[in-house]
C-alpha cells in the first residue's frame, strides 16, 4: 500500500517539498482570493440526500470522457509550470494519466513540450494553448497536436490579461511558465468568436473552450460548433469576486442542453466533490491544485495515489447514496445546505494540522 493512506498526506508531503514561493503559486489566486473561496463555498453549500435499500455491491465509476472509456470521470486539468512543482513536470502528470486510465490536459505553459508528451505516453491526451501568435501561428500547433495524435485541442479563453496574484506578487515570485512565455499576450487578449469560428471552419479536430462562466456563453459554443464547454473559473486565479463554479453548472447544462460534453473545474479535491458536479450535469470533473500537491509529493507516483484515493472516496461516496453507477445521479440527490466551516484554500482537509498518529 502506498505511503499516502489519505489525501492529507500527500498535502503535507507536497507542503514540505515546495519552497514558499512554488507552494503559494500552487495554492492561491488572484486579488483577495474570494473567488477561490467560493469555490469552495459552493460545494460545501451542498448536501446530500441519499437513499437505501439498494444493492450497490458492485458500484460502477468508469465513463466517457472525450469519447474515449475513463477509469473516473475525472480529467487531469491543464496546470502551467509543472516543472516547478517536480523535476518530472507534465511528463510524470501524462504518465501518470496513463497509468491510471484517465484523459489528461497538457499545457502550453508547462514543460516537457507537445512533441516529448507525444512521444512517451500513448494514452488520450489533449493539448491546451494560450495564444501568443497570430493565425498563422495558431494553425502551426494546431496541426502539430494533429499530427502527434492529440484528441482534442483546448483554448483558455478567461486570460484576455493575467491577473493579480498577490502571494506571487509579494515574494516576487515567477511562475516557470509565465517566465518563458511573457511575450504576445497582445494575442490572448485579442481571442474572439470569429476566432472560435476559424477553428471550426478549418480542422475536425474537438474543439474545447475553457474558461465559459454563463449561460450566455456556453450558447455560443453550441451555436459554433464546440464540442466540449469547459465551466472554470481559474481555479479563482483570474477574475476575482466570480462564481463558485459548481453555481454556474445549472444555467450552463440548460442552455447547453445535451449539444456538447461539459467539464468543470474549480476547487474540485474530494470523492464527494466530483459525485456533487456529476449530479449538476458535468460530464466530467478537471482537477488541478489536488494534481499538483501530488505531483509535488511523489512526482508520477503521487498523481496516481491522488486519483487512487479519489476513486475510494467516490466509490464509498456512491454506495452511501444508494447509487450503483454515475448514471444514476442527478439533481434529486442534492440539496442547499448551510456550510458547516468557512471556506479555505484548504479547508476540505481538516486534519493538515494533526500529528500523523493522530489520523
Amino acid at each position: 500500500m502506498s505511503e499516502f493512506a489519505t489525501l492529507h498526506e500527500i498535502i503535507r508531503a507536497a507542503h514540505r517539498n515546495l519552497s514558499p514561493g512554488a507552494w503559494d503559486y500552487l495554492t492561491g489566486g488572484a486579488d483577495t482570493e474570494t473567488a477561490l473561496l467560493r469555490n469552495r463555498m459552493a460545494l460545501d453549500s451542498l448536501a446530500f440526500r441519499p437513499r437505501v435499500l439498494n444493492d450497490v455491491r458492485e458500484i460502477n465509476l468508469t465513463s466517457t470522457v472525450h469519447g474515449s472509456k475513463s477509469r473516473l470521470p475525472i480529467i487531469l486539468a491543464p496546470m502551467g509550470s509543472l516543472d516547478a512543482l517536480d523535476p518530472g513536470g507534465a511528463m510524470a502528470v501524462a504518465k501518470a494519466a496513463e497509468e491510471f486510465g484517465v484523459v489528461s490536459y497538457l499545457s502550453s505553459v508547462t514543460r516537457p513540450g507537445i512533441e516529448e508528451i507525444a512521444a512517451e505516453t500513448k494514452h488520450d491526451k489533449v493539448f491546451q494553448l494560450y495564444v501568443r501568435g497570430d493565425r498563422d501561428w495558431i494553425a502551426d500547433i494546431v496541426n502539430k497536436a494533429i499530427d502527434l495524435g492529440y484528441i482534442h485541442f483546448c483554448l483558455t479563453v478567461d486570460v484576455a490579461l493575467y491577473s493579480r496574484r498577490e502571494r506571487d506578487i509579494i515574494k516576487r515570485y515567477k511562475p516557470s511558465g509565465r517566465a518563458r512565455n511573457n511575450e504576445g499576450w497582445e494575442f490572448q487578449a485579442a481571442l474572439n468568436w470569429d476566432l472560435v469560428k476559424w477553428f471550426k471552419d478549418t480542422w475536425d479536430i474537438p474543439l474545447i473552450v475553457k474558461g465559459i462562466a454563463t449561460a450566455q456563453d456556453a450558447a455560443l459554443c453550441v451555436k459554433h460548433g464546440v464540442e466540449v464547454v469547459y465551466v472554470s473559473n481559474h481555479g479563482g486565479r483570474q477574475l476575482d469576486h466570480g462564481r463558485g463554479t459548481i453555481d454556474m453548472l445549472p444555467e450552463i447544462v440548460t442552455a447547453v442542453d445535451g449539444r456538447a460534453e461539459i467539464v468543470v473545474d474549480g476547487g474540485f479535491c474530494r470523492g464527494t466533490d466530483i459525485v456533487k458536479a456529476i449530479a449538476r450535469g458535468a460530464d466530467a470533473v478537471a482537477i488541478g491544485k489536488i494534481q499538483g500537491l501530488g505531483l509535488a509529493a511523489d512526482g508520477q507516483a503521487g498523481v496516481c495515489r491522488v486519483l487512487e484515493l479519489l476513486e475510494i472516496e467516490m466509490n464509498t461516496v456512491m454506495g452511501l447514496l444508494g447509487l450503483d453507477s454515475l448514471d444514476k445521479l442527478s439533481e434529486d440527490f442534492l440539496e442547499p445546505a448551510q456550510p458547516v466551516v468557512a471556506p479555505g484554500v484548504l479547508s476540505a482537509f481538516p486534519f493538515l494540522n494533526l500529528p500523523l498518529q493522530e489520523y
